[in-house]
């Protein structure tokens, strides 16, 4: 992220001709097409976008074998490939076969491998696609790249009140953890099971006042462009240190939030809130 390094970074041009370069010198390649945010017209253009890139290509196994052919896209930081993801099955680089490259100036590729075979398989699995070269004519014709598949979704009235349980019966877990003086257990709590409900609720508010027709982002982090203000900056207000103080004042500032929001949800989609259960886990974390 320095100066220095900016300043060096190659331009989407550069990075996208080296892209492209690369997949028409080599017979082996026959297909690529780009996916991931620089595919999404809705996402906020900045330099730091991965380039997510898929080639087919017709043999695999000469593409995953080393990892040397990928010197070509340029001199990287760390690299992450199939071969050193714990998930992935070796047994499946036939089928898919992945390499996550961070580069020394700043660019990053995120280059998916498929076997020819399945081109139209994996290219019509997801709307938010641009195709760049098609050298056999194997690409079907498209809409429009769109995130419509990452909108966020209505709720069902289980749904909400799933999330609303959920999320107050995780609550007491950060308490219980606070009063062992198990700090990292607390912040654990505080910072996964809670909060996830914490960010489902606020992308409901986000989708009802958009008619539930935008993404809000990995982690919500769009959901400053669709909350109001006051939301906004007290959600930002709920990360905190690992310490029971600030583990204490992010846990009542979630609740208070909750349970502003989830009224908002309520009364908007007509479901049933049960303000009791908040009352009671509020007094319970309050020692009342």
């Amino acid at each position: 992220f320095s100066e220095e390094n900016a300043m060096k970074r190659r331009t989407d041009e550069e990075m996208m001709e080296r892209i492209l370069s690369v997949a028409r010198k080599d017979d082996r390649i026959r297909a690529v097409w780009m996916n991931g945010s620089r595919a999404n017209p809705n996402a906020p253009k900045d330099p730091w976008q991965d380039f997510d890139i898929v080639y087919a290509v017709t043999d695999m196994d000469f593409f995953t074998k080393s990892d040397d052919w990928v010197d070509v896209f340029g001199p990287r930081v760390i690299m992450q490939s199939s071969r050193n993801q714990l998930s992935a099955d070796p047994a499946e680089y036939e089928n898919r076969y992945i390499y996550l490259m961070q580069f020394q100036d700043g660019n990053r590729i995120d280059l998916s491998l498929i076997p020819l075979s399945r081109t139209e398989e994996f290219f019509l699995s997801d709307r938010m696609c641009v195709p760049l070269l098609d050298k056999d004519g194997r690409l079907p014709e498209i809409p429009p790249p769109t995130d419509r598949d990452y909108w966020v979704a209505r709720p069902t009235e289980r749904e909400f009140a799933c999330c609303c349980n959920e999320f107050y019966w995780v609550s007491t877990y950060v308490a219980k953890g606070l009063w062992r003086n198990e700090i990292s257990y607390a912040h654990a709590m505080l910072d996964g099971p809670v909060r996830d409900q914490l960010l489902k609720l606020l992308s409901w508010e986000a989708g009802i006042r958009t008619d539930f027709s935008v993404s809000v982002g990995k982690c919500g982090k769009y959901l400053n462009r669709y909350l109001p203000p006051e939301d906004w900056t007290l959600y930002c207000r709920t990360y905190c240190a690992a310490d029971p103080k600030g583990i204490k004042t992010a846990l009542f500032t979630m609740q208070q939030l909750f349970s502003h929001v989830s009224r908002i949800v309520a009364d908007a989609l007509s479901f049933p809130l049960d303000t009791e259960e908040a009352r009671r886990v509020l007094a319970y974390l309050q020692g009342e």
